[in-house]
């Protein structure tokens, strides 16, 4: 089984300078810490782990009458010290952690500045974590007996459910969310108690307004849908990653880790399940049908972290497992020896973010992968390539250039291509072009579109009625735009754009990262030249690079499919074929907004030139609300302008007397009015006759 503990790859929280930040233009103490060093009071014992940003050590406080107390010191490392948002997150930690009060929640007791270096005073747990238990288990070919882990989730979904309904000084719910629920932060006492640990970058209604979004923050195998995609969150994205710890627990492998952080990211996007449905090792009915709820995409199918502790417990006596089976875990622990390692051994043990606060034994993570770049000679690749194209030369084409000829239909399987000195041959017999030509998405031949069940010319806004009608009947195909300079497939999944292909050149994705800054055109040119290394595939090769983090890739690509599709609204002639199920077979993005609101989009996107033409046809017929709806008013999202114009078509009027009452009588914007009118008789809010 691969490690579950897949390290954080967010970055600090960043939030408005919090109380009691140090100024920072006072230069830190860079001192070295060691066993018997004094920080605030407590005396070092030994380091137990250490990461990017922070250790923690064990340490001591002692006071009068031979008074003394054991304790873990969090501490800044030196090298960190100046990151003014990492400072912020720490002290954002402090603060939560001064309002938790659970016996399943680690307590923080003291946080303090010494000369300029900031520490926090937490329980020491004398014990192991979670991960590291499942790491053991699985290592022995065992599998966690089914009380053990129904206990353990139990546990942490109790200190959750305290953590999410936590109110502050004025009473109101703080929303705060863990988001970093994993097997890691999930230390088990040597007692067989379980404590969650580490809020760093815990979410809260107030850091949600000082940052004015929702950054990723997490383990990569342990996010939410929601998560991932950067929507809003609530506890129930705590809940979603409580139920995959649960389901690692007994089937002994990941749910969503292992493979490309992409692959990651897009398994829990699409909340795929198949490890669990492959898995060998048998899930009970009840429990699956827990988890499967728990899993749902939409949180709100989901239960509350109370719910699933209670659903737990109804399970547990159904089964007649005792209620505390705190000795069962200790039983394992003595097994697989998880509490007695030596002080030496501890020492040398390091983590990627210090979430293990252990007296007896340290916690090793694994950290990520990182790519070291040397001169431009190791990236350059060794090829030139060179090609007969439609009657003219191609001679000395870097790799990049190949795939973006390949992509947009210039170059076919049947071109010859030559690369370097090789023999030519055809292009797609080239092992660096197969993902290219396999992908039904990138290929522009008319064999694909044939037998189309729609077909129509582009022009005066003809394209909203259509997507429109693929919405409202849940049409799974794609929809092929050439006006002939340029070509576009947009394939649809249920209604719902999901891929779109173009042959545009100032829509490759390079292009478009590099224009949005989101890369800079040297890191472009680097990830360019290791693309034959990933198979032609820019965003791995970014990743890998470490140009950009996977949900940065993510969402930026989302972004170019939603501008792709909505440029094709903008186009003024040309022709457009519908044919059914046919599918990309890429690694989709779907665009986050609603079928509708995108439509909403693509209306107010639209030249007046063209909603004037488009109405011009209904101008002297009778508006009215139509029988059969595709959709409701509400999910089109529009402005309180538009709906107050379509909520004045009552069967009275026509469609330029409505116009003229809109726009003459009550002042309205012509070009809402328009715009109005034309969303309406597009998606069938209205009907003219």
């Amino acid at each position: 089984m691969q490690d579950p503990e897949v390290p954080n790859d967010g970055a600090p929280v960043q939030s408005d300078a919090a109380p009691g930040l140090p100024n920072q233009s006072s230069a830190r103490i860079k001192r070295a810490v060691g066993e018997g060093t004094i920080l605030g009071g407590y005396e070092i014992d030994a380091r137990l782990g250490v990461g990017g940003m922070a250790e923690v050590y064990s340490a001591k406080r002692s006071g009068p009458h031979g008074f003394s107390k054991r304790v873990a010191i969090k501490r800044i490392l030196p090298n960190a010290s100046e990151d003014e948002g990492f400072t912020r997150m720490f002290i954002h930690e402090a603060e939560l952690a001064a309002r938790l009060s659970h016996p399943n929640i680690i307590q923080v007791f003291d946080f303090g500045d010494d000369a300029g270096e900031l520490y926090l005073a937490m329980e020491l747990v004398t014990g192991t974590s979670l991960g590291r238990l499942l790491r053991a288990v699985v290592a022995r070919g065992d599998t966690l007996p089914l009380p053990v882990a129904l206990y353990l989730v139990s546990q942490a979904a109790r200190a959750l459910d305290y953590v999410h309904r936590l109110r502050g000084d004025d009473g109101e719910l703080l929303g705060l969310v863990h988001r970093d629920v994993s097997p890691g932060n999930l230390l088990l006492t040597h007692t067989g108690h379980l404590k969650l640990a580490d809020f760093g970058i815990a979410y809260t209604h107030e850091t949600e307004r000082h940052t004015g979004s929702n950054d990723l923050r997490g383990k990569l195998g342990y996010m939410s849908p929601e998560q991932v995609q950067g929507l809003p969150l609530d506890g129930k994205s705590d809940v979603f990653t409580l139920a995959v710890i649960l389901t690692e627990l007994l089937i002994g492998a990941p749910l969503f880790a292992g493979g490309p952080q992409l692959e990651v990211l897009l398994r829990i996007r699409d909340v795929n399940l198949r490890a669990l449905d492959d898995s060998k090792k048998r899930v009970p009915s009840d429990v699956s049908a827990l988890l499967r709820e728990a899993l749902r995409a939409d949180p709100k199918e989901r239960p509350d972290a109370r719910g699933f502790a209670e659903r737990i417990d109804v399970i547990c006596a159904r089964r007649g497992f005792a209620a505390d089976a705190s000795s069962q875990v200790c039983q394992l622990l003595g097994r697989y020896q998880l509490c007695a390692v030596r002080p030496e051994d501890r020492a040398s043990e390091s983590v990627n973010r210090p979430t293990s606060l252990f007296g007896e034994q340290g916690l090793t993570e694994p950290t990520m992968q990182t790519v070291t770049i040397g001169g431009s000679a190791e990236l350059a690749h060794k090829f030139a390539y060179s090609a007969e194209l439609r009657g003219r030369r191609l001679d000395s084409v870097e790799f990049p250039e190949l795939v973006r000829l390949a992509t947009t239909g210039e170059i076919d399987k049947s071109t010859v291509i030559r690369r370097g000195k090789d023999s030519p041959r055809p292009a797609g017999e080239l092992p660096e072009l197969s993902r290219v030509f396999s992908t039904p998405a990138l290929q522009w031949d008319k064999e694909e579109i044939s037998r189309p069940r729609l077909r129509g010319d582009i022009g005066s806004a003809s394209l909203l009625p259509v997507v429109s009608s693929l919405a409202h009947n849940r049409e799974t195909g794609v929809l092929y735009l050439d006006d002939g300079r340029r070509k576009k497939k947009v394939y649809f999944v249920d209604g719902r754009p999901d891929f779109v292909a173009s042959t545009m050149r100032d829509e490759m994705l390079g292009t478009y990262l590099v224009e949005k800054g989101v890369c800079m055109p040297m890191e472009m040119d680097m990830a360019l030249a290791v693309m034959p290394q990933h198979k032609g595939r820019l965003g791995d090769a970014l990743v890998s690079l470490g140009v950009l983090r996977p949900v940065e890739l993510y969402r930026a690509v989302a972004a170019q499919v939603r501008g792709r599709y909505l440029e094709a609204f903008r186009w003024r002639r040309g022709e457009f074929l519908y044919v059914r199920d046919k599918e990309s077979r890429e690694e989709t993005y779907p665009i986050e907004q609603d079928a509708h609101v995108l439509m909403r989009d693509a209306c107010a996107a639209l030249h007046p030139s063209e909603l004037e033409a488009a109405l011009a046809p209904l101008w002297e017929k009778v508006l009215k609300p139509a029988q059969s709806p595709e959709g409701t008013i509400g999910s089109y999202q529009v402005p309180d302008a538009w709906r107050w114009v379509i909520e004045q078509a009552r069967g009275d009027q026509t469609v330029g007397s409505l116009f003229a009452r809109c726009t003459l009588q009550s002042g309205l914007d012509p070009e809402d009015a328009m715009r109005a009118l034309f969303l309406a008789v597009s998606c069938r809010l209205l009907e003219a006759a």
